[in-house]
């Protein structure tokens, strides 16, 4: 029988790396949605019984960072949080340090990108990512933020989806249900003025680096059509996880 109420679970690293756009579309499709902001102590659940789908958001952490190093930041039980989620079925999704904790938990290590990329850059479908149904509506060429220094690792499964000039892997698919995302589709106008001063330091060297931005230039950006067809593509993803559990 179909769940009528899906359960969004969201953890959450940093105050500046709030869920912005993800759980607008889970708020607008009426998702019962929980947290875990772990820069204010919040627990990691149990097990991954009480979620549909398990959203792991960014940060500034790498995935082997240690708790001697950030002291709210357990990066073995989240990864093991995900590898429950992915072996009882729940679809994943990973954005940014997520995308890459997906990554570490299946044994493919993160890696730095051969660039860091902060605002807003073309991504690239590859044959797969053009084939594949989830991100068939992405344009072949598509405009969407960035944040980040590093980026996922590969497993023998693992798919890249799309890139970008900057960084060889933006998008990945590790499994049907599981998705990895290094850029920034869910960020809103509501998100990005944290992120900004967040990232002061590394925005005022703009013009040493290809691909940073400044920050009037990032300031102001249309997010409606990435954050649609983000939203475009949860919805699939919902979609198949429900097929599979009916």
């Amino acid at each position: 029988m179909r769940r009528i109420k899906l359960r969004v679970h969201f953890i959450i690293h940093q105050d500046y790396e709030e869920a912005a756009a993800c759980e607008e579309w889970a708020i607008s499709r009426d998702y019962q949605i929980s947290h875990s902001r772990v820069y204010l102590g919040d627990k990691l659940p149990e097990s991954a019984a009480g979620f549909d789908i398990l959203i792991i958001m960014g940060g500034p952490q790498s995935p082997v960072t240690t708790i001697e190093e950030c002291s709210y930041f357990d990066t073995k039980a989240e990864q093991s949080l995900i590898l429950s989620a992915i072996n009882n079925g729940k679809a994943v999704l990973g954005i940014c340090l997520g995308a890459q904790l997906i990554g570490q938990a299946l044994n493919g290590m993160y890696e730095h990108s051969p660039n860091k990329e902060i605002g807003y850059f073309p991504i690239y479908l590859t044959e797969a990512g053009m084939a594949d149904e989830l991100i068939s509506h992405f344009d072949k060429e598509m405009l969407v933020a960035h944040w980040h220094g590093d980026m996922p690792g590969l497993t023998e499964q693992a798919q890249v989806l799309a890139y970008s000039k900057g960084c060889p892997r933006q998008i990945i698919r590790y499994a049907p249900l599981v998705y990895g995302f290094q850029c920034h589709l869910e960020l809103n106008a509501k998100a990005i003025d944290k992120l900004i001063a967040a990232s002061a330091s590394e925005l005022e060297k703009a013009a040493d680096y290809p691909f940073i931005q400044s920050a009037e230039e990032i300031r102001y950006f249309d997010y409606s059509v990435m954050n649609q067809q983000l939203f475009i593509f949860m919805d699939k993803l919902m979609r198949l996880y429900q097929n599979n559990i009916e």
